[in-house]
């Protein structure tokens, strides 16, 4: 449990407990202020979830610092508990401001992880303010940015630790107010920026940590939105980008600016090896790409911009209804989402925990959710993930999806329009009807319900058993068809990856159409990070 200060208790010094508070703080207050803030984020995309992104940020930050108090005895020391702080929002930044607060607090950790008394505390802001000017490939006025500099700037004569904390949050306060001065697009839509207006709300938390008493609000008469008609459209790249990355300093220069070409809000935060990279652009799967150029890729999450949504949320409000589906593989991933739904991208041996299925179901940001786990061994996770997702207020329909493939056929049916019980029972229905098999490379030999494999061994599972073993892909791959469409089928679904070769999806549609004449086949690209071959059977 985070310790609770004496109405009056002043600090001279953060040591671990006040830093555990300021998460605990922080988490608090922006769960209180989530949907306010959420209801005046028109910029840089108006889609109504920078109150929700900050809370996840500071959730992660939080649970990172709980974990590290769980593992020390008695306690951990400052700069471990800055330290985790830090890290834990870095691994779980989301959104554009979720990321820059990421760095703001990697910033300050650098210099509290030194000492924490009022001057520390100064320099640490302005180490904070400049590290997220550096993140940002351009940066912009009347945001985050300047709330961060003018927070900074206020204290930056140090002194004892309140003064600065309190010189910080009046410092920011003012500059936020300011912020609908210095957007065209905030003071249309009448409100201030919600990012800065979250940051103001977490040094608001510090401020009540050295104190002991609830700090001023973060600004009065600060909403007053225009109407619906007069909030900014939102014509900008179609899909949001982000992932952490494993990669050197030279790889990630060069990635920033082939995804500053290729999309904009570009924020690149980290440092040391682990980077959180944060782009929107209108070519999702390149800006995956030009991240597996650089380094290692993963926690993939692509969002797409839908443009009643976008409206909706502008307005403080949910979409009616979203899809959220698991997927293998950066092309899936892209084409789910161009079919409008958020997704989660899974690596192989890499399952997504329950959190991140919550998460993209609040990225959802919709009143009812359809997800699609896409594999069998998800589904208790996923189920999980649902009925947490239920004690917030979304309705969320689970469909037991084993595979992409079903995922798919599932996707294909979505009709957003229709009654939700209606298009739950159609899309059940199409996954159902859909049979899948998967080809994978036995890694070792073993015993399978087809026999022995060796190492290097091509593997034909279907429905999730394996049925055929052989040493040619192509080969194995349409023997595996053959036994599928014994049992007849109209439509065969292939997903191909990256490594796949190139003639293997051709020929396996010249062996359909030369066997199964009233038979039509698809073909997909999973991209990288995808089993060889993905094989669906309507």
């Amino acid at each position: 449990m985070s310790r609770a200060l004496h109405p009056f208790e002043e600090l001279d010094e953060l040591d671990a407990e006040a830093v555990r508070s300021w998460c605990a703080r922080s988490l608090d207050a922006l769960g209180r202020e989530r949907e306010e803030i959420d209801a005046i984020n028109v910029y840089p995309v108006a889609d109504g979830d920078t109150g929700t992104n900050l809370y996840l940020t500071a959730e992660a930050a939080h649970q990172a610092v709980e974990a590290v108090f769980a593992a020390s005895a008695p306690t951990p020391d400052t700069a471990e508990t800055v330290r985790a702080m830090a890290h834990g929002a870095l691994l779980g930044a989301r959104g554009n401001s979720g990321t820059i607060l990421s760095q703001l607090l990697r910033g300050m950790a650098g210099v509290l992880a030194d000492g924490c008394d009022g001057d520390h505390l100064a320099r640490a802001l302005g180490e904070a303010a400049s590290a997220a000017r550096r993140a940002v490939a351009h940066p912009v006025e009347g945001t985050i940015l300047t709330v961060a500099s003018a927070a900074a700037g206020a204290c930056a004569a140090g002194g004892g630790l309140v003064d600065v904390a309190r010189n910080a949050h009046d410092g920011a306060r003012t500059a936020l107010a300011a912020t609908s001065g210095q957007l065209d697009v905030l003071e249309r839509a009448g409100v201030v920026d919600a990012g800065g207006r979250g940051l103001v709300t977490v040094l608001g938390a510090l401020l009540e940590t050295v104190t002991g008493q609830t700090p001023p609000p973060a600004a009065e008469a600060w909403i007053t939105p225009a109407a619906p008609e007069d909030c900014p459209a939102g014509d900008g790249p179609a899909y949001e980008v982000i992932y952490l990355l494993e990669a050197g300093d030279e790889a990630v220069e060069l990635l920033r600016s082939r995804l500053d070409a290729l999309g904009e809000s570009l924020v690149v935060v980290g440092g040391d090896g682990l980077w959180n990279v944060h782009v929107h652009v209108d070519d999702a799967g390149a800006a995956v790409e030009a991240g597996v150029e650089a380094g290692r890729p993963h926690r993939i999450r692509i969002t797409h911009f839908a443009a009643d949504s976008a409206a909706a949320s502008a307005r403080g409000e949910r979409a009616q209804r979203a899809v959220v589906a698991v997927v293998p593989g950066e092309g899936l991933a892209g084409l789910c989402a161009e079919a409008g739904a958020t997704t989660v991208r899974t690596l192989p041996g890499e399952q997504p925990a329950g959190d991140e299925l919550l998460d993209a179901i609040r990225r959802a940001h919709a009143r009812e959710v359809v997800l699609l786990p896409n594999d069998g061994d998800l589904r208790q996770t996923a189920a999980a993930a649902a009925e947490r997702a239920r004690a917030e207020g979304i309705r969320v329909a689970l469909i037991p999806t084993r595979a992409a493939v079903q995922g798919i056929a599932a996707l294909a049916v979505h009709e957003p329009d229709r009654r939700f019980d209606e298009d739950v029972v159609a899309m059940t229905a199409a996954a159902g009807a859909t049979r899948y098999a998967e080809l994978a490379v036995a890694e070792r030999q073993s015993f399978t319900s087809a026999g022995v494999c060796q190492a290097g061994d091509i593997l034909g599972l279907i429905e999730g058993d394996v049925a055929v073993i052989g040493t040619d892909l192509t080969e194995t791959a349409r023997t595996v068809l053959d036994r599928m469409l014994s049992a007849g089928g109209e439509l065969v679904t292939l997903v191909v990856a990256d490594d796949t070769p190139p003639a293997l999806a051709p020929d396996l549609e010249a062996h359909v159409r030369r066997g199964y004449l009233a038979v039509d086949t698809t073909t997909y690209h999973a991209g990288a990070g995808a089993p060889p071959l993905l094989i669906g059977v309507e």
